[in-house]
């Protein structure tokens, strides 16, 4: 018999009792001199009374306690089914219920403690100030990058630089921002972001700190490596001539008599050639120089035109095809996005007339919500090969005998100015093709 069963008999049983003991009662009412037996008759109905009022209030009592244990968190409490309780089924329900209850403050629990060691273990530095400006070393990056102040107000943290400690004093996001810090190693660059996050209907920030020194070194170092490498090869391809034209030259002088003419005409060689070696040295000066941009909004269409007649001019044999979208406009600095173009277009006309298979460069620019987003030009050349397309943006690379290598060095410089980005694939008609990511 299940416990529905039982508290069922058990309260009908306390039930019949009041019942009889109401009876008893009765009966000794009607009947003289038994003064003793009411006495007795209503104690038996008092107590009959009480049994059944407290076998119905001890479920209540139960459930009491189990809400009671819910509410103070307590997922291991099961309820109390034994005998006289009753509700068998609702006791297995809630006792179901718990247990979901408490696998599912277990995953929570699992879950919280997992992106505690993931925020604690990252290799980024993390702070948070709450509302009242106070300042958390949030993770063990931090504890490290931080360990040499006390406070925590953002003014404590001017040790490491007063623009960091005027960041962290700041409210409101900010975008990243490259600042140098002070720190127990020597001054080094760190990547500083910042974000508003909203706790118990409170506001406060987030900022991370992503010490870049280390990688802005490495970088530096592999681009020396690259500048070293392309200047020896350029710079050796040019004296090596120098040099056996000089030796030439003494061992004319020296003959007797001595060839005057040849000797001439070797000098003569010999300062051409000294003379393309100072033009190629000036050349690296201007790849050294930074670009100064000045944003400013302009059409489209009439920029593009005016470098189309520029590009008629000076290669009056090949044709090239402007497609833009009308009233579309450029967000950039005009000048040095001009100087930018001009030199593609310069390297696919070289690259265009070299293959001698085609005439057409294509020039496209494309754009959403009326501002242009890409600048694609594509010739019909020979071709980047694959594993040319990741130098050929270094300064003094290039695959020509009369090149510089500075000009598509230059583009990438305005391109990266811009804070914008460039690639170069294969054109569909089989030449190369640049696109310029506008923002």
């Amino acid at each position: 018999m299940g416990f529905d069963g039982r508290f069922t008999l058990v309260l009908i049983g306390w039930i019949a009792a009041l019942l009889a003991t109401l009876v008893a009662l009765a009966f000794a009412i009607a009947t003289p001199d038994l003064a003793a037996a009411r006495i007795v008759a209503v104690a038996l109905v008092i107590g009959a009374g009480y049994g059944v009022a407290r076998h119905v209030d001890r479920t209540n009592r139960t459930v009491g306690r189990f809400v009671e244990a819910l509410h103070f968190g307590d997922f291991a409490t099961r309820f109390d089914r034994r005998g006289g309780v009753g509700f068998a089924a609702l006791g297995q329900s809630l006792d179901e219920a718990m247990r979901r209850l408490q696998a599912q403050r277990d995953r929570a629990a699992d879950e919280q403690r997992f992106l505690e060691t993931l925020v604690d273990d990252m290799p980024v530095a993390l702070l948070t100030i709450d509302h009242r400006g106070a300042v958390q070393l949030a993770n063990k990056a931090a504890r490290r990058l931080f360990a040499g102040h006390g406070g925590t107000r953002p003014a404590d943290f001017a040790v490491y630089g007063e623009t960091f400690a005027a960041r962290l004093a700041e409210d409101g996001e900010r975008s990243a921002e490259l600042l140098l810090l002070r720190s127990s190693t020597g001054p080094q660059r760190a990547i500083v972001r910042s974000a508003s996050l909203e706790r118990l209907g409170l506001t406060s920030r987030a900022v991370t700190v992503e010490p870049v020194q280390g990688t802005l070194d490495a970088i530096e170092m592999a681009t020396q490596t690259d500048l070293v490498r392309v200047l020896t090869h350029e710079i050796l391809n040019s004296l090596t001539p120098v040099t056996s034209l000089a030796s030439s030259a003494a061992a004319v002088l020296d003959d007797d008599p001595p060839d005057l003419d040849l000797a001439r005409t070797a000098v003569g060689t010999l300062a051409r050639r000294a003379e393309g070696l100072e033009h190629f040295i000036r050349s690296y000066r201007t790849v050294a120089n930074v670009p100064d941009v000045r944003l400013k909004q302009f059409q489209a269409e009439p920029f593009l035109r005016d470098l189309d007649r520029l590009f008629a001019a000076d290669w009056p044999d090949l044709q090239l095809d402007i497609t833009v979208t009308p009233d579309l406009v450029i967000d950039a600095d005009p000048d040095l996005l001009a100087q930018a173009v001009i030199n593609l277009l310069r390297n696919a006309a070289q690259a265009t007339r070299e293959a001698g298979r085609g005439s057409q460069i294509t020039l496209t620019v494309a754009g959403d919500n009326g501002v242009a987003k890409r600048l694609t030009l594509a010739d019909s050349g020979n071709g980047i090969p694959e594993p040319q397309r990741r130098d050929i943006f270094l300064p003094f690379y290039t695959t020509r005998a009369q090149g510089t290598g500075v000009g598509l060095n230059l583009v990438r410089q305005i391109v990266i100015a811009h804070g914008w980005t460039i690639d170069v694939a294969e054109a569909p008609g089989g030449g190369a093709e640049f696109r310029l990511y506008l923002g």
